[in-house]
């Protein structure tokens, strides 16, 4: 088994996506820093270091300060661990002897927890556990010991030329709750990565962490997203789409309606974007459905993301306009997901799509709407950034991205609530107009960067067949404003009141 350690060149976290970030894991026979205020994952995710340590016949230690092996040994049932031999908790401090027996109070012994006794006794539970990988939970209690940043200092010092003397990976533990942030740590460890909690104004925590050191290693640098589940920490890598260099060969893609293959200029480019924009009520859901549908009929796996409309309501008003997404689904071709924006990070929500297309070779996305997914984003130009990096991976992978987005109003000035119709490929606008007593649609197309298309703007119809995209409208001036002119000869004609 000793032979199998030394052939791994890094100690991984067992976690995928950190690992990822780290590319491989940690510099083996290093100290590195992991610090986060309490709450953030520290404990959860140190222990799963040292269980992969365990899966590969790697011995470890756990020196604890701050928890008994209880309360360890209970964190780690609940997410169905089992701790094995190979795996040593060492109190460091006796249950015991933490409370002045007369005055009952968490007041610790000078005599018991004297900062060079403290040093011993890790040293003392090194030597008889002989591990491969340790942590040492945490770093503030030492602080407070040593009651000088000066002494401190020294103490991390004789840590690290301890354990440098030896085959051992350390990983620090720091809990950030000393009065004065001491970046002591920061200067002797190999590596630092810190987790954050945030909380935000509505909906659950959100997690991120960040590689702050990692000396003589390559790593992805920024945020990165993370969530601690029953099982363990799993952290989702910050999407650079850059590193997709491979790019599918581009074929054009029929909706099965003629009219809008037309204004289209013959159809949709796969490994392209298409931005559907325009009020609420005006069919942008239903129409990306239609490339759903032929996308299906292709022999395609579609993936459908789906943030604002309840999932059975969708799936019961399609079927009315004759698209059976349920069909579709129970045949194994339409994966529908249901995104709440209040319980998910931007984050996992790309690295789920990442997920689907990779795992199912996807090459149709549906991503319903942007409004949803924007109240993910703690800020709009955070959004921008996120959708430019999922959308060019998504175009690198040869798939055809489609995207919805409600505008404020409904007749006359539109606003958008965010403009990424120039990350878009393709921008389909729909219209609500008014004209002799009647309100209808309007499609057109306003962008396509793979080609021609056509600059006409046709009546958009919703019946119980599905949409019809009808003939051009061209005896109607200002049709895009919401209230048109006739512009014909005299009165008009029945078959252009019905165009």
């Amino acid at each position: 088994m000793e032979g199998t350690t030394k052939k791994l060149a890094k100690a991984r976290f067992g976690v995928s996506g950190l690992d990822d970030i780290l590319s491989g894991g940690l510099a083996r026979n290093r100290i590195y820093l992991l610090e986060g205020a309490p709450g953030s994952g520290k404990t959860t995710l140190a222990m799963q270091f040292l269980l992969d340590g365990a899966s590969v016949g790697e011995k470890g230690l756990y020196v604890t300060l701050s928890e008994t092996e209880d309360e360890l040994r209970d964190a780690a049932r609940s997410h169905g661990w089992s701790i094995p031999n190979s795996i040593d908790i060492f109190e460091l401090v006796p249950p015991e002897s933490l409370l002045d027996e007369k005055q009952q109070q968490s007041l610790l012994y000078s005599s018991d927890l004297e900062l060079g006794e403290t040093t011993n006794r890790v040293f003392e539970a090194m030597q008889r556990s002989k591990p491969s990988r340790v942590v040492l939970d945490s770093l503030s209690e030492i602080r407070l010991l040593a009651q000088s940043s000066l002494r401190y200092r020294r103490q991390i010092l004789a840590l690290k030329h301890y354990f440098a003397q030896r085959d051992v990976t350390v990983l620090l533990l720091d809990d950030m709750t000393g009065e004065i942030q001491d970046k002591t740590v920061h200067s002797v460890a190999h590596g630092v990565i810190r987790l954050e909690e945030l909380t935000p104004d509505y909906g659950a925590e959100r997690r991120r962490l960040r590689v702050l050191k990692y000396r003589a290693q390559s790593f992805r640098g920024g945020y990165h997203d993370f969530t601690i589940k029953t099982g363990g920490v799993q952290v989702f890598p910050r999407l650079v789409a850059a590193e997709y260099r491979v790019r599918k060969k581009s074929s054009v893609l029929s909706t099965n309606i003629a009219a809008l293959d037309t204004l289209m200029g013959g159809g949709v480019d796969s490994g392209s974007s298409t931005l559907v924009i325009g009020p609420a009520g005006t069919g942008k859901s239903l129409l990306v459905l239609q490339f759903v549908a032929a996308a299906i009929q292709r022999g395609e796996t579609v993936a459908l993301f789906i943030f604002d409309e309840e999932l059975g309501l969708l799936i019961s008003r399609s079927k009315a306009m004759g698209i059976d997404l349920q069909a579709m689904r129970d045949g194994g071709k339409l994966i529908i997901t249901q995104v709440d924006a209040a319980e998910i990070s931007p984050g996992e929500f790309a690295h789920n799509v990442r997920t689907a297309v990779e795992k199912n070779d996807i090459r149709t996305v549906v991503i319903d709407s942007l409004n949803g997914y924007q109240n993910a984003m703690p800020q709009e130009q955070y959004l921008i950034l996120h959708m430019h990096e999922l959308l060019q991976y998504l175009n690198r992978v040869g798939a055809a991205t489609f995207l919805t987005v409600a505008q404020h109003g409904m007749v006359g000035e539109m606003k958008s609530p965010v403009d990424v119709t120039y990350l878009a490929d393709t921008v389909i606008l729909l219209r609500y107009f008014e004209a002799f007593g009647q309100v209808r649609r309007a499609i057109s197309m306003l962008k396509k960067r793979t080609g021609a298309h056509e600059n006409t703007i046709r009546e958009f119809k919703i019946g119980k067949s599905g949409i019809t995209v009808g003939p051009v409208l061209e005896k109607f001036q200002g049709v895009l404003r919401g209230v048109p002119q006739y512009v014909g000869s005299g009165v008009p004609k029945l078959e252009e009141l019905e165009s």
